[in-house]
């Protein structure tokens, strides 16, 4: 040991001396200093693998300057602009420090150019600002993100403290809501783009006044027809909104490249390994619910693909946009595009982005395929293998070319936990030798000064160039011309940009592009067309839509949507090859609301022969027309097999059609077991008894389906004679879903008495299986059936003792609760109700129940001496499977009722998974919040809301991973609770030690 730490002192001291490598350790030496030492300034740069040798990563600045950098942005001058979380969500950490006089937006400068900070200063302080997402640096003006409100800063006189603060946005739901609004950041067109995620519910403009977009739709997540997460384009006064993208999870930050593309990144439901990057298609779905009915992911529904990851965002769906790259487990954060050219090649014009759940930084090279793209991953920084403190946090491209990183620090990320309130870094990275930071002052009163600014990577100091040419016009007209013929890539397609604003030259520089012989700035032609409302470009779409490239062809299909094209529509149309979804999507987006014209005078040019095209086919399948039901039956009828379930499926999006009589033409044909299965599933009939040969079908049916299809069929048709079948999925299935759905159902149809009968059958084995499935079901008959087993000092202790495991739902545990402070719980089963009450799901019990049964011997967990413990993971394993299968999922085993665990080890750090076990309401995950749930009728639940219709609510009930639906006629009120759904369970110390050992491998 002694020779480790004299080489490990000797390797400090080399890394302080030498510039050709930031990081001198091994894997080993690393992993032999001390947490402290870890954490600590001096190993900064040792934490992160640096994946790209050309590269040099440096450290920027760092506590104390700054603490905890959720946003940044830097402006023309090279300074950096952070906002702080320090006070981030400080309501659910009571243990953390609050700052009364609100968390702060600094601005940290190197005066000297060695490529560190030096100087910090604050630009404003306040709780309004607390844990703000986004900043972005506008001139004299610097927009700040921070639900319900978007704030607009301005420094009128450049002494760096604000004159005047402003509303641009309000209202925007998930106050201090990591999934509420973001940055905004400024496009080559000279507008804002921004974005929130699915907790930002809608927008208000200012003094509250309801906000329409520009096709006059309100902007509401209501179904109507936007939901969940949204992309926003804007005028710079907030005006002129349109919504460009929806049905996004938690889109983080989007930006826009030179040519006026979107991108963004967007993540799953905690564990689901859906994370992924979009190209945002404009005006597209992006499926995270239910198109139609606003339903989770997890609803069963017809031709659902066997992968969570592509079933997460009904990727199988007509009318939903496909994953640009699906870069699986990860908490998303910042992105931008790199457009400079001081980092090598392989970077320029490509996206950076920040995952801070893997603590990874990486570019995603992207290609042209057909109306799309694909890409692939490149790895810059990976600090998974050692600091998992590190926590990326944003991304931002300075005006010499070099890349900021901000650096969250801290233990966990996501949710609403924070583990470490003091730590912040920002890094830098640059190419070897390039160690100054050096920022030159643009010129920007002149054509030719503000032209050389326009060409900066830095978006601030574009921002400004393009301001100060667009307002000299045809003054600067020239200098733009002869800079546009000279330059090439993206320097040019942003003087092209500018060309198309010339006041009353617009149009003459727009048909100019769309014969340019690239294919890039005819798609700048055709997106600057659509931006200049009241002219008519219905000639140059029509030439545009017989152009060679599907790029610009899908342009011409977003630009016509809200026009009545149908020749331009056709001809593109007919240059659908079948076997490009980014275009099929263009086409559906293009014929919204005008569906019934386009289709009929499609298929009469496609002719009869239709049904034998592949393109043809699509075309249907994702058509919204009145026509298109009968179409899907002709489809269906005529090749019945399972890639045509796809047909079925299409159903759900018809508002038109006699959809049962199809089914039931195709049912009397059909041979195909799994296709009656579909079939049945799809009736819009729930009352058999009018139907006596449907009834007898699905009875010879029934008895050759899945435990899974048979379950979803009697429940859906109410079927009351297949008890026996019923109770041999509640014996017999290993499935946790199924035996609470086959129990539930049990319930409801032959009742207390029925099962009764079970619980005191003379075979002690079939009793105690009996007594331990049926007792998931949750209902008061239920619980006084255990609590006659478990209390009556005559029946064999065995079942008694299983009737109290049973004792361990929602409603049960408060009737146990009563039972155990008035002294009715027998002795012999005392220790497995003290089990229950100390680890309830009641936060009130719980906290009750440790008074209660307190003997003087606990004292305060000290999770620092815990980290220094290895435990032994498969022993955790086994605690997990006692207290954490109930609710999560590791590898498809558990219930899916919490966030999935299968790669949380690559998420969180030891303390991290220490502070989620033994404080849970801090470190609730997103779209896991207790929501109580008040009924007209006085009732009351607490449950997990999965999604939310026009006409319901629907939920998962504690610890199951079924949906439960009631009708929003019926409920008072729903409120979100502060406290988790999981208990605080009384681990022993070795317990706890195996189990987060046992987390931490799950990677």
């Amino acid at each position: 040991m002694k020779n480790l730490w004299t080489s490990l002192l000797v390797l400090t001291i080399m890394a302080m001396s030498c510039s050709d490598s930031h990081q001198n350790l091994s894997q080993e030496e690393y992993d032999a200093l001390t947490d402290e030492q870890k954490r600590s300034l001096e190993y900064a740069l040792e934490g992160i693998d640096l994946q790209d040798p050309e590269l040099e990563l440096t450290l920027f600045a760092s506590e104390p300057m700054l603490r905890n950098p959720t946003n940044m942005d830097i402006d023309d001058k090279g300074r950096v602009w952070i906002c702080e979380g320090y006070n981030y969500r400080n309501e659910l950490n009571p243990r953390n420090p609050y700052d009364e006089k609100g968390d702060r937006i600094l601005i940290l400068e190197d005066t000297d150019g060695d490529g560190k900070a030096d100087k910090s200063k604050v630009f404003y302080q306040g709780e309004d600002i607390n844990s703000a997402l986004g900043i972005g640096v506008f001139g004299n003006k610097v927009v700040v993100s921070r639900s319900p409100h978007v704030f607009v800063f301005t420094d009128e006189d450049g002494d760096d403290i604000p004159d005047k603060k402003e509303i641009l946005f309000e209202g925007i739901g998930g106050e201090q809501h990591d999934h509420g609004m973001h940055a905004f950041t400024f496009g080559p067109d000279g507008k804002f783009y921004f974005n929130y995620g699915n907790a930002g519910e809608g927008m208000l403009a200012r003094k509250g006044k309801t906000l329409y977009d520009i096709t006059g739709k309100k902007v509401m997540a209501d179904g109507k027809p936007y939901r969940e997460g949204m992309v926003f384009r804007s005028d710079l006064d907030g005006s002129n909104v349109e919504v460009l993208g929806w049905n996004f999870r938690n889109n983080y930050e989007v930006t826009v490249d030179s040519y006026g593309r979107m991108w963004q990144s967007d993540n799953d439901d905690d564990g689901n390994r859906g994370t992924r990057i979009n190209y945002v298609m404009d005006y597209g779905n992006y499926g995270f619910k239910d198109e139609m009915s606003g339903a989770d992911w997890r609803t069963r529904r017809i031709n659902m693909s066997d992968s969570i990851p592509l079933r997460h965002w009904h990727l199988n769906d007509p009318g939903v946009v496909p994953n640009l790259l699906q870069t699986f487990a990860g908490s998303p954060t910042g992105i931008t595009m790199y457009e400079g050219d001081l980092l090598p090649a392989k970077y320029h014009g490509q996206i950076l982005h920040t995952d801070a759940g893997p603590n990874v930084l990486r570019s995603y090279p992207v290609q042209k395929s057909g109306a799309g793209f694909t890409a692939e991953i490149l790895g810059i920084l990976d600090a998974n293998k050692r600091d998992k403190w590190f926590r990326p946090s944003d991304v931002t491209v300075a005006p010499d070319g070099s890349v900021f990183i901000s650096d969250w620090y801290d233990p966990g990320v996501g949710g609403h936990a924070m583990g470490d309130v003091a730590q912040g870094r920002i890094y830098r990275i640059v190419p070897k030798g390039h160690d100054k930071y050096e920022v030159s002052s643009p010129d920007y009163t002149t054509a030719e000064g503000a032209i050389e600014a326009l060409k900066s990577p830095n978006i601030a100091t574009r921002y400004k160039a393009w301001m100060s040419l667009n307002k000299m016009g045809s003054e600067a007209e020239e200098q733009l011309i002869n800079s546009f013929e000279k330059e090439e890539g993206s320097i040019k397609a942003r003087l092209a940009w500018l060309l198309t604003k010339i006041q009353g030259k617009e149009k003459e520089y727009i048909e100019l592009l769309s014969n340019h012989d690239n294919e890039d700035f005819r798609l700048i032609a055709v997106r600057s067309a659509r931006e200049l409302r009241g002219v008519d470009f219905t000639a140059l779409y029509k030439e545009l839509s017989e152009d060679v490239s599907p790029q610009v062809r899908r342009e011409v299909a977003l630009a016509i949507r809200n026009l009545e094209a149908k020749e331009i529509w056709l001809n593109l149309a007919k240059a659908y090859d079948g076997d490009d979804r980014w275009y099929l999507e263009a086409l559906g987006i293009a014929a919204e609301g005008k569906w019934d014209q386009y289709l009929l005078a499609y298929l009469e040019a496609k002719g009869e022969g239709w049904m034998q095209d592949e393109a043809a086919i699509d075309v249907v399948w994702r058509s919204r027309s009145s026509m298109t039901m009968d179409l899907l039956g002709r489809l269906i009828s005529e090749e019945r097999t399972e890639k045509n379930r796809r047909f079925y499926r299409a159903m759900d999006f018809q508002k038109n059609g006699d959809k049962n009589s199809i089914l039931l033409n195709v049912l009397s044909v059909s041979d195909d077991i799994d296709e009656k299965v579909v079939i049945f599933k799809q009736l819009d009939i729930k009352d058999l008894s009018d139907y006596p040969k449907l009834g007898e079908e699905l009875k010879t049916l029934l008895a050759q389906t899945s435990d899974a299809d048979f379950l979803d069929l009697i429940s859906k048709y109410n079927i009351k004679d297949q008890k026996d079948r019923l109770l041999s999925v509640v014996r017999k299935s290993e499935e946790g879903r199924d035996i609470q759905q086959a129990g539930q159902l049990f319930f409801d149809l032959y009742g207390e008495k029925a099962i009764a009968e079970l619980l005191n059958d003379e075979d002690q084995e079939l009793a105690l299986n009996a007594i331990e499935r049926f007792g998931l079901v949750d209902q008061t008959p239920m619980t006084n059936l255990l609590i006659k087993t478990f209390n009556d000092e005559s029946v064999d202790i065995e079942r008694r003792k299983m009737a109290m495991e049973a004792m361990n739902g929602w409603n049960s545990e408060v009737i146990l609760w009563e039972m155990v402070k008035e002294g009715k719980v027998s002795d012999d089963v005392m220790d497995i109700a003290k089990r229950h009450m100390l680890r309830t799901w009641h936060n009130d019990i719980r906290s009750a129940a440790t008074a209660f049964f307190d003997d003087g011997s606990e004292s305060e967990i000290d999770v620092a001496s815990l980290v220094k413990k290895t435990g032994d993971a498969s022993e955790g394993k086994k605690v997990f499977e006692m207290y954490c299968k109930t609710c999560h999922m590791v590898n498809n085993e558990g219930v899916d009722f919490g966030p999935g665990l299968s790669q949380i080890g690559s998420k969180l750090s030891k303390e991290g998974l220490y502070n989620a076990i033994l404080n849970p309401s801090e470190g609730m995950g997103f779209g896991y919040e207790t929501q109580q749930i008040s009924f007209k009728d006085g009732s009351e639940i607490q449950a997990i809301v999965t999604s939310k219709t026009e006409n319901e609510v629907i939920v998962k009930l504690l610890g199951s991973a079924d949906q439960t639906r009631y009708s929003l006629k019926d409920v008072k009120e729903i409120k979100e609770l502060k406290t988790s759904l999981m208990p605080q369970f009384p681990f022993e110390e070795d317990q706890l030690v195996n189990l987060v050992e046992y987390l931490g491998g799950l990677k």
